[in-house]
């Protein structure tokens, strides 16, 4: 199964420590980051930074563009959320400075990135942890609950019809009517289909048989559209649909209570937490490289284990000392809790622990200029 990193174990993430807020919207260092984005030599950062990812960061990459460039007067950030998979590639060929993506990088491309990063290659930090709904659209049904199996044959195409005795079980007195059920799925490489697949390969395993992947898999072809607000626009303007998307995007369709242990778990910033605070840290890479292994069969009480915790990969040397600082400076925001507070404002993402911040800020402050 593959991992989502955080490398040292002194990375374990409190509860306690994350200050949380309720789901929104559509789609540090803790108290010693340096706040707006100011660079270490305590001049603003200056330049234009590029990035290229994740459409899942669409809704918090507004809000830190905004609040980074407010700081920065000459500074601006250029963010194509263009998916993770592209955003990847994107970075790997040297197309940006950085990349947002739902997925960590894979031992082939840690590799890969020393043409462009130098020797020590590129490294991921978390910056978004969010919820990804199983969002649908269903006049009359507010409230519907699924566990693991129900969601996997679904999204199989076994179950096509929303009055199916399986799921009917699961949500008594609730009036489903005879629709015939629309599955939509993305059409592009993205970290959110990886992060759903593996949920589904893990938490149903005896019904999903494929691998986790970027990539939907090509026998259960249905509704499709590129990017988080392509499926959402998708399942909106289709009775009976049903997708699963970032929850910051998902506007007024309805969202599925998961079933973990003996209780069905509400999505929500602090379910999504807990979750996170399940997960376990992952060693092998370099001290900067983070990630975390996160533990989507979990039965822990309040724990919603469709969550996708989205990083972005910096290179650990830049060209120039102009690039480094600007680098620093928006990485060090992203990851501040002034960032992470107008992440959860803007898109209702659970913001990093102050454990998570520290590691974070150290290994961004590693960045500097090629020998």
């Amino acid at each position: 199964m593959k991992v989502i990193r955080i490398g040292q174990a002194a990375a374990v993430l409190s509860v306690a420590a994350l200050a949380l807020t309720a789901c929104g919207s559509d789609n540090a260092t803790g108290g010693t980051a340096s706040t707006g984005g100011s660079s270490e030599s305590g001049q603003n950062a200056t330049g234009t930074l590029t990035g290229i990812g994740a459409s899942s960061q669409k809704a918090a990459m507004d809000a830190w563009k905004s609040g980074f460039e407010g700081s920065n007067s000459n500074a601006k950030v250029q963010y194509s959320p263009d998916g993770s998979g592209a955003g990847r590639k994107a970075f790997l060929a040297g197309g940006a400075q950085f990349a947002g993506s739902d997925a960590y990088l894979a031992d082939d491309e840690v590799k890969s990135s020393q043409k462009v990063c130098g020797p020590d290659g590129a490294f991921d930090i978390p910056a978004y942890i969010s919820p990804i709904a199983v969002a649908y659209n269903l006049e009359g049904v507010d409230d519907l609950k699924l566990d693991a199996d129900t969601i996997a044959k679904i999204f199989k195409l076994e179950i096509t019809k929303w009055n199916d005795p399986a799921i009917a079980k699961q949500n008594e007195g609730v009036k489903l009517p005879d629709t015939d059920i629309t599955v939509v799925h993305r059409n592009d490489e993205s970290g959110t289909t990886e992060n759903f697949t593996q949920y589904l390969a893990v938490a149903a395993k005896d019904v999903w048989t494929y691998e986790e992947s970027g990539d939907w898999p090509k026998d259960l072809q249905s509704e499709n559209a590129k990017g988080t607000s392509g499926v959402v626009s998708t399942t909106s303007s289709t009775p009976g649909a049903i997708t699963y998307a970032d929850a910051s995007a998902v506007g007024k369709l309805g969202t599925v209570s998961v079933k973990v242990g003996d209780e069905y778990t509400k999505l929500s910033a602090e379910a999504a937490a807990k979750a996170v605070e399940t997960a376990k840290p992952v060693s092998g890479r370099s001290d900067q490289d983070m990630a975390l292994e996160l533990q989507r069969d979990t039965t822990e009480s309040g724990a919603y284990p469709i969550i996708l915790v989205s990083y972005h990969i910096y290179c650990s040397t830049y060209k120039d000392q102009e690039t480094v600082d600007l680098v620093k400076a928006w990485g060090n925001y992203v990851i501040s809790k002034e960032g992470q507070q107008a992440a959860a404002d803007s898109a209702g993402s659970a913001p990093l622990s102050d454990s998570l911040m520290e590691k974070a800020k150290k290994a961004i402050d590693t960045i500097k200029v090629a020998s």
